[in-house]
C-alpha cells in the first residue's frame, strides 16, 4: 500500500524553480546525483528522481541557460516535489522543501534532521504516530492540570491530592497486559484502539462526583494512554534507521508536549469557577469542560490509523522473552524508579505550588507553563540530535542539571522563578530522547512490548512512592523541602547511567539484540 494510503493526507506536487550562476566545480556538483536527505538516481542527462528519501514524488531537472566556460554558467533547476509528511507538513514542509530546492547542494544534512536518511515509509509512519502522541499527550496531562481545581471543589487537601495522583498510577496494571498484547497481536492495533479508549475514558471525568470517582476514571484513561504511548515508542524504534531513533523519539515527545500544551492553554477556563449546563439549571465546575475535549481526538485517531501500517520488524519477529536480558531490565527499571521519585511529584504538584504558594491564577499558570516550557521544546530537539552522537553523557548531564534547577525553582519567587524554571526545562527535556529510547533498543522485538510495560510498572512504583511521600512531607515541612529530599533518586540514577548504560547510538537493533537477526541459511 502507498504511504499516502489515506486520500485526505495526500499533498500536491510543488514545482520549485531556482536560477543561479555557477562555477565549473559547482556545475559539476549540480549535474551529479545527490546523496543526502534524498538519494537521487539519474534517469536522463541532467534529470534525477528519488531512489530513497522522505518524499512521495521527486524529480530534479537542470537546464543550462548560457555558458561562458572560462567564467561561469547560468543554470535553472526545477524540482517537482511532494513530501511524505501527512498532517505535519505545515511545520516541516516549508523548510524541507526549501532545502531540497537549493541549487548548490548543502555540505551536510540540516541540523534539524537526523544523521541517517528517512525513507517515505518511515516518514509517513512517524508523522501518523505524531498524531497519536498529540492526542495522548492531552489525555495524559488532564488530571495533573485540573486536580488543584477538582480538589478545591471536593474539599480535599494536598495529602489527598498526593494519594489521588499516586492512585492513578495504578493505570500500569492495565497498561502492562495491553503492552503484552502488543507483542502478540501487533503494534498498530494497540496504538489505534488504545488512543480511542483513552479519549473515551477521559471524558468520564466530567461526570465525577468526588476526587475518588475522578481518579478511577483517569486510571482507565491513563491505562489505555500509557499502553498506547509505550507501544508507540516501540513502533518508532522499530521503524527508524539506526541513526534516527533518538531524534524520532524527540519528535514524539514534542508532539505529546503540544497535546499537553493544549490542555494548559485551555486551563484559564477553570478560573470561570462554574458554568451552567445548556437547557438545564445545573451548575458545574468549569474545570470539567476540559474533560470534554478528548472527544475531538477520536476522529483524528481513526483517520491516522487508517494509513498506519504494522511495524516491519514485528511482522518478521520471533517469539522472545525478557529472560536473558535481566541485567538490562533491572538497570533500566532501577533508573526509571529513581527518576520517578522526583519527576512525578515535581510535575504533578507544580500547579498546586503556583496557585497556593505563589498566588497564581489559572491564566497566569498557563502563561508560566507556556513561557517556561518553550525552552523545553528546544531541549527536546537538541537532546534528540545530540543523542544520535552519544546517549549516556547527554542523558546524565541533562538529568543532573534539570533536576537541580527544578529544586531551585521550588525555592524561588518573582522573576528568578521564571528564569530558573526555563533553564531547568531546557536541560531536563534533553534527557527524554537521550534516555527514553533505551527501553525499545535493549530488548528483542518479540519481548519489546512486555519489557517496556514492566519498565513502566517499576517507574509507576517510584511515582507512587514519590507522590505519597512528597504529599505527606509537603503538609509538614513544605513542598520545596520535600522535593529537595526526593532529588536523591535522580542523583543516584545519573551515576548508573554514566557507569553501566551501554552506548547504543548508530547501532542497529539486530546488533543490540542478536536473536532478532535474520537466520542464515
Amino acid at each position: 500500500m502507498s504511504i499516502d494510503g489515506h486520500r485526505r493526507n495526500k499533498t500536491p506536487v510543488k514545482v520549485l524553480v531556482r536560477e543561479a550562476t555557477l562555477t565549473a566545480a559547482e556545475l559539476d556538483a549540480v549535474r551529479t546525483p545527490r546523496d543526502a536527505v534524498v538519494r537521487e538516481r539519474a534517469v536522463a542527462p541532467d534529470e534525477f528522481v528519488a531512489d530513497e528519501g522522505p518524499v512521495r514524488h521527486y524529480r530534479r531537472r537542470v537546464e543550462l541557460l548560457d555558458a561562458t566556460p572560462e567564467v561561469a554558467t547560468r543554470v535553472r533547476q526545477t524540482v517537482e516535489l511532494s513530501l511524505a509528511v501527512p498532517y505535519w507538513g505545515w511545520i516541516f514542509g516549508r523548510p524541507l522543501a526549501r532545502h531540497l530546492a537549493r541549487i548548490r547542494p548543502a555540505a551536510r544534512t540540516p541540523w534539524w534532521l537526523p544523521p541517517d536518511r528517512l525513507d517515505a515509509r518511515a516518514t509517513g509512519v512517524l508523522a501518523r504516530l505524531g498524531v497519536f502522541a498529540y492526542v495522548l499527550g492531552y489525555c495524559g496531562t488532564l488530571l495533573t492540570q485540573t486536580i488543584t481545581y477538582a480538589a478545591a471543589e471536593f474539599g480535599q487537601d494536598r495529602a489527598a491530592q498526593g494519594v489521588s495522583l499516586a492512585a492513578v498510577r495504578a493505570d500500569v496494571l492495565l497498561a502492562v497486559p495491553l503492552a503484552l498484547l502488543a507483542d502478540r497481536r501487533g503494534r498498530r492495533l494497540l496504538v489505534v484502539f488504545g488512543t480511542i479508549a483513552a479519549c473515551t475514558f477521559a471524558t468520564l471525568g466530567v461526570l465525577s462526583v468526588s476526587l475518588a470517582t475522578l481518579t478511577v476514571a483517569q486510571v482507565l484513561a491513563r491505562g489505555a494512554a500509557s499502553a498506547a504511548l509505550l507501544t508507540l515508542g516501540v513502533m518508532v524504534a522499530e521503524e527508524m534507521p539506526a541513526g534516527a531513533r533518538a531524534w524520532a523519539t524527540s519528535l514524539m515527545v514534542m508532539a505529546a508536549a503540544f497535546g499537553a500544551g493544549l490542555c494548559v492553554i485551555l486551563l484559564p477556563i477553570a478560573d470561570i469557577d462554574t458554568v451552567t449546563v445548556p437547557f438545564t439549571d445545573w451548575h458545574i465546575g468549569a474545570w470539567r469542560l476540559l474533560y470534554l475535549v478528548p472527544v475531538a481526538g477520536i476522529p483524528f485517531a481513526r483517520a491516522a490509523g487508517r494509513g498506519l501500517e504494522e511495524s516491519r520488524r514485528f511482522v518478521v519477529a520471533q517469539a522472545a522473552s525478557v529472560r536473558g536480558h535481566g541485567r538490562r531490565f533491572w538497570l533500566l527499571g532501577a533508573s526509571g524508579f529513581l527518576l520517578a521519585l522526583f519527576t512525578s511529584p515535581a510535575s504533578q504538584f507544580q500547579n498546586e505550588f503556583l496557585r497556593n504558594d505563589r498566588g497564581f491564577s489559572g491564566a497566569r499558570i498557563t502563561l508560566f507553563i507556556l513561557a517556561t516550557s518553550l525552552p523545553g521544546s528546544i531541549g527536546i530537539v537538541v537532546g534528540g540530535r545530540l543523542a544520535e552522537v552519544g546517549r549516556r553523557v547527554v542523558g546524565a548531564l541533562a538529568v543532573g542539571v534539570g533536576v537541580g534547577l527544578t529544586v531551585v525553582m521550588y525555592h524561588s519567587a518573582g522573576w528568578p522563578l521564571w528564569v530558573v524554571s526555563s533553564v531547568g526545562s531546557l536541560f531536563g527535556a534533553a534527557a527524554v530522547p537521550a534516555l527514553g529510547v533505551y527501553g525499545a533498543e535493549l530488548f528483542p522485538t518479540g519481548a519489546r512490548g512486555a519489557a517496556n510495560g514492566m519498565l513502566g510498572l517499576t517507574a509507576r512504583v517510584g511515582s507512587v512512592i514519590g507522590l505519597v511521600a512528597t504529599g505527606y512531607l509537603a503538609d509538614r515541612i513544605g513542598l520545596a523541602r520535600a522535593l529537595a529530599y526526593m532529588a536523591a533518586g535522580p542523583a543516584v540514577m545519573t551515576v548508573l547511567v554514566l557507569l553501566f548504560y551501554p552506548e547504543t547510538a548508530h547501532r542497529e537493533l539486530e546488533e543490540l539484540n542478536p536473536e532478532d537477526a535474520a537466520p542464515t541459511s
